[in-house]
């Protein structure tokens, strides 16, 4: 079924004059649903979406319009359904959610199934973290999405402050469930892993600019059918970080120590499509684009600072049994040092994202994915930060962990 979205979406992005005949041929609708087609026109019209003449319909180009508009595209990118997410309701759901770092049906005037609903709507696309099913306890992160959003409904963006240290032991509870269910269904694990390979590849590289959508990449890399209208170095950017993936899954599940030849060959796969670069330590100065206040080592430091780092991983992977708040924060500092070093002159990010990601599954954390809320509060806490905050970053860690375990622990035990 056409919604006006749809509509508004098409016309949009085109441009121009439509008449309803047009329309009707491009959502390819027969002559019985012209008139359902019209009256959403008139709709949009109502809505001050499109203005009517004698020519046809055309979208108006407001302040507002441009920011539905983005919406859209930002949903189509990340493969949401923004049908459902576009609802003023909904828009009043979050605002009032994000007054509190944790929320029941109880904070809520709706019914418990509408609360459910959100919820579900929510978590699917990444933008909602669960915390517990009984009763139904949520967060959902703070992301410059979300504030459009609610913004475009006219709702007020207020959000509580989360303190840290908020979610151990809601992972600790999803650890041992994890640990039960993954050892009697390895293979649906596995299944997983492979499946939230593909979302971790658009939102790693999503980060670094890379234009291809959710939906393209999995044509890509499942499907293995290159998507039009994108540039071979692109394309070539998401499957070379597909392999460096693939290696470091296996690495993990052999329980392989990350040593230097380890960053290098990561690094090396990821960057393939720039040879000059890929694999090797950088010998001059660099400046991360967008953010001058990131401080990174000069040529000269970082082959001893990359050997500090390695040691204290040494010293850290080597003891018998580190609690779990140990781990987290162990993580936070790993990532956030090596970024730091930059070893190479472009790709730091994304090889950080893989040596963290193989430290935590060591460890039995199965970190798949960041999920599309935390990627904003993730940037902001690593190469994005105007001073480094270790502690910050091990908050958003919490937070991932805990959405990878929901996830995980929910599709295995279905």
């Amino acid at each position: 079924m056409v919604t006006k979205y749809d509509l508004f979406e098409y016309m949009y992005k085109k441009g121009g004059v439509f008449r309803p005949g047009r329309l009707a041929v491009v959502f390819r609708k027969s002559r019985i649903d012209y008139h359902g087609l019209y009256n959403i026109l008139l709709n949009l019209k109502k809505l001050k979406l499109v203005n009517k003449s004698e020519h046809g319909f055309q979208v108006l180009r407001t302040q507002k319009n441009d920011l539905l508009y983005r919406l859209i595209r930002f949903c189509l990118k990340n493969d949401i359904n923004y049908n459902e997410l576009l609802d003023k309701n909904l828009a009043a759901f979050i605002s009032r959610a994000f007054l509190k770092k944790r929320f029941t049906v109880k904070g809520f005037t709706i019914n418990p199934r509408t609360f459910s609903k959100y919820v579900d709507i929510l978590m699917r696309s990444g933008l909602l973290i669960t915390i517990s099913k009984k009763p139904l306890t949520a967060t959902i992160p703070y992301n410059s999405f979300l504030r459009d959003l609610i913004a475009y409904f006219g709702q007020k963006v207020l959000v509580a402050k989360s303190g840290p240290d908020e979610y151990f032991d809601e992972i600790e509870k999803e650890l041992k469930r994890f640990g039960h269910l993954r050892n009697i269904n390895e293979t649906g694990y596995q299944r997983l892993v492979r499946k939230y390979q593909m979302r971790f590849i658009h939102h790693s590289l999503s980060l670094e600019g890379n234009p291809i959508t959710l939906p393209d990449t999995i044509m890509l890399l499942k499907n293995h059918i290159t998507p039009p209208d994108y540039s071979v170095e692109s394309v070539n950017e998401v499957q070379n970080y597909q392999k460096a993936i693939s290696q470091m899954n296996e690495d993990a599940e052999e329980d392989k120590p990350i040593i230097k030849e380890t960053i290098l060959d990561y690094h090396a796969l990821a960057m393939g499509h720039r040879p000059g670069i890929a694999g090797r330590i950088r010998n001059r100065a660099v400046v991360i684009r967008g953010n001058p206040d990131f401080k990174i080592a000069k040529a000269s430091e970082i082959e001893p600072k990359l050997a500090v780092l390695l040691k204290r991983y040494n010293q850290f992977v080597s003891r018998k049994r580190s609690s779990l708040k140990r781990i987290i924060k162990f993580a936070a500092y790993f990532h956030n040092e090596f970024q730091h070093i930059h070893p190479f002159e472009d790709g730091n990010s994304r090889t950080a994202r893989l040596i963290t990601f193989h430290l935590l599954r060591t460890q039995n954390i199965p970190i798949l994915d960041i999920p599309l809320g935390l990627l904003e509060e993730y940037l902001g806490s690593t190469k994005a930060a105007k001073s480094r905050d270790d502690d910050r970053l091990s908050q958003a860690l919490q937070k991932i962990i805990l959405y990878n375990l929901k996830t995980v622990n929910g599709k295995l035990s279905a």
